[in-house]
């Protein structure tokens, strides 16, 4: 029951329902702060009170951990001296300086340890350690007994700790290595490998009965819409339950659906006949009276389902997932459909989340900080490459409305070996369980462009498509395609298809991608294609205009080329609706040890916005213009004052119809938008400091000030 009191006025009629007017007699204020406390102990046990779920208690370890960056096999004791060792706190990574200066980094092993105090456990609980990401291969010890391993470093992984748990002081010990494996993917990629403990580290304590925790590192909820009409949709629910030894109690799962202003859309309840101890998996459908849709960017609308464990009738444990209630469907003549409707996927591919000095060891405000970035920017989906992102990416584009594509760490190179082919077998069962539960979540990337097209890697994408299927065959697969035929057999084995195309940087012509794709389309009819890569790269420090075609490998990216390889990409593109999604390599610069090109090593400078996030290069604009409904304008080359006496045009990337510019106080008259672009040809400066200005009729601008050299200088 919910009681519908919203102002302190109601506090007494609300007393009288639930405590029949009971009061401490002459005493006003104590009543009201017997009846707060009773309050909140109600809502405490009914699972009111937000924050820890009833029978779940998750408690954060991100600080006070001993790091060190050596292989030190002894540390694994549980009175190993970690005195000297310096304290770190989590996110973590060893590689924030060195995997972002360009040539070699550490790959290798390094330590962490912690102190853990602990009260007496309750007298029937369980204890886990959950670590959402420890790249590559975690090693775990609790008070000197090894707690479990784990083979992968983007996914989230739980290991049972409870035995080896005692009152008072405990000590857990974690080795991470992230250096190169022959049986751990990736074993390639265009990018640093940063090591660490980089994202955060919980323990959860929980009832010996409860909603598994040890699912792939999944919420062991899983929810799918079946059947959806504008009267009625029905969601297909699946909790695994386990459930401990000798149990006798009567045991219901209630299932409650919230909509997003908190009220319950849907409650029903399951029985459980718990006749042996194990895991346990309940279904359960839930109907959803007239269903707001998720409808990407256009309303993404969410929901939320509740599983509470009830023994007797008392909430044993709660988990929480989001539910979004769509449908879609990928043709190869008119692109994604969403709810039937067709929805143009344009947006970027990002590298995680990534900032100068931390490398991956971000935080929650600064994922956070990046989908803001994007929604601004205009983009209607994501890929997420080359790896798991954090959990609040997908939080993110549920909540953002973004579609996603998202990847394992199958990149460039492979290996045909039994346990290889495991690491990324279990890599996707833990994408794919992790995220299940995500509306964003559209397409699960099976690889990107491994290297060879033979045998052993057809075989490896085909196992992959059968156990993707397996695991949710009601998502699309794809793979990120490149440096072979359009036809090979490796574009061919997975639902549907991207390829990454670079005309006009590293081959061809910026001319030549509508024409392949128009050829593609053509000669494969039935094949939904996309674009999942295309970019060029550009140094904000570096200017030249008109741009000369850059050396992809040479120091000298100006930025202008980029802006103009975008806009003649974009505009072919744009005319080709079967195209099911078109992604820009990559939003941001990202960490990539081995390149040294542009303005500096170890960074791959495609991005549309430079690694720390400080500046948007000129291009951001120009898909900014041609995506956002927000009304913008920019003037396009800010950092490349012209020479003096020399004429140029000024251009504006603009989504308005019209704007204005003003040289130095000076009119020179509004322009009409023709293609995004507003154009004022042949502007003529002499030397000296200028101030520019552009403006719309309802007054959005933009400014910036040149410092324009004589014409020889």
């Amino acid at each position: 029951m919910v009681f519908p009191y919203r102002r302190r006025a109601s506090i007494a009629p609300l007393a009288d329902i639930v405590f029949g007017g009971w009061r401490v007699p002459g005493d006003r204020a104590a009543s009201r702060r017997l009846l707060a406390f009773l309050l909140l102990a109600f809502a405490v046990m009914s699972g009111w009170a937000e924050g820890t779920p009833p029978g779940r208690r998750v408690e954060p370890l991100d600080g006070s951990w001993r790091f060190l960056r050596e292989d030190v096999p002894a540390a694994s004791a549980e009175d190993f001296d970690d005195s000297a060792w310096p304290v770190v706190t989590l996110p973590h990574t060893w590689n924030g300086v060195d995997g972002e200066a360009g040539g070699d980094y550490y790959r290798g092993a390094g330590w962490y340890r912690r102190e853990l105090r602990l009260p007496p456990a309750p007298a029937a609980s369980q204890r886990f350690l959950q670590f959402d990401g420890a790249a590559l291969v975690a090693d775990v010890w609790v008070n000197g007994h090894r707690a479990g391993h784990h083979e992968g470093g983007y996914a989230a992984f739980r290991l049972d700790i409870g035995a080896s748990l005692h009152a008072g002081r405990n000590v857990i010990a974690v080795r991470v290595d992230n250096a190169r494996s022959g049986r751990v993917a990736p074993l390639g990629g265009d990018f640093t490998v940063f090591g660490g403990l980089y994202r955060t580290v919980e323990l959860v304590t929980v009832n010996p009965l409860h909603v598994d925790l040890l699912d792939d590192g999944g919420p062991g909820v899983y929810v799918a819409t079946r059947r959806i009409t504008p009267e009625r949709a029905d969601l297909a629910a699946q909790a695994r339950l386990s459930v401990p030894a000798r149990l006798r109690a009567p045991l219901r799962l209630r299932w409650t659906l919230f909509d997003a202003r908190g009220r319950v859309v849907a409650c029903v309840s399951s029985k459980v006949v718990a006749s042996m101890a194990g895991v346990q998996t309940v279904a359960q459908v839930l109907p959803v009276p007239h269903p707001r849709l998720w409808q990407g960017v256009e309303d993404p609308a969410l929901y939320k389902l509740r599983v509470d464990v009830l023994q007797r009738d008392e909430v044993a444990d709660r988990v929480e997932v989001p539910v979004g209630i769509r449908e879609f469907a990928i043709d190869p003549g008119r692109g994604l459909l969403l709810n039937g409707r067709p929805y143009g996927v344009h947006g970027v591919d990002l590298f995680h989340s990534g900032r100068p000095g931390r490398g991956l060891a971000v935080t929650d405000a600064q994922v956070d900080e990046d989908f803001s970035a994007l929604s601004e920017l205009g983009v209607t989906g994501l890929r997420l490459v080359h790896f798991q992102h954090p959990r609040r990416a997908y939080d993110d584009a549920d909540r953002l409305g973004f579609v996603l594509w998202t990847e394992i760490p199958l990149n460039s190179a492979m290996d045909d070996s039994p346990a290889f082919r495991d690491n990324v077998v279990q890599q996707l069962r833990e994408l794919v369980k992790q995220n299940y539960n995500h509306p964003s979540v559209v397409v699960w990337g099976l690889g990107n462009e491994v290297y060879k097209s033979d045998a052993a890697s057809q075989a490896l994408l085909a196992q992959l498509q059968r156990e993707a299927k397996a695991l949710d065959p009601h998502r699309l697969t794809s793979y990120a395609h490149c440096c072979a035929a359009d036809d090979d057999l490796m574009a061919r084995q997975t639902d549907v298809i991207g390829f990454n195309r670079y005309y006009g940087w590293y081959d061809g012509a910026v001319t030549d991608i509508g024409p392949w794709a128009d050829r593609i389309h053509a000669a494969q009819p039935a094949r939904a294609i996309a674009v999942s890569e295309y970019g060029a790269g550009a140094s904000v420090l570096q200017q030249e205009d008109p741009p000369a075609r850059p050396v992809p490998a040479s120091h000298w990216h100006p930025e202008q080329y980029q802006a103009l390889f975008h806009e003649a990409y974009w505009r072919q593109l744009a005319t080709r609706p079967w195209l099911w999604a078109t992604f820009v390599w990559v939003g941001f610069d990202l960490p990539s040890a081995g390149r040294d090109e542009g303005d500096r090593r170890g960074v791959n400078d495609k991005g549309l916005a430079t690694y720390d996030r400080q500046t948007r290069k000129d291009a951001w604009y120009w898909y900014q213009a041609n995506w956002s409904r927000r009304p913008m304008l920019h003037l396009v080359n800010r950092r490349a004052p012209p020479r003096g006496g020399i004429a140029t045009d000024v251009r504006v990337y603009t989504n308005l119809d019209e704007a204005t510019l003003v040289v130095d106080g000076a009119s020179l008259g509004p322009r009409r938008a023709s293609d995004h672009v507003a154009t004022w040809a042949g502007v003529t400066l002499s030397p000296g400091v200028h101030h520019l200005t552009a403006t719309s009729a309802d007054g959005v601008g933009d400014s910036i000030e040149w410092s324009v050299a004589g014409a020889g200088g």
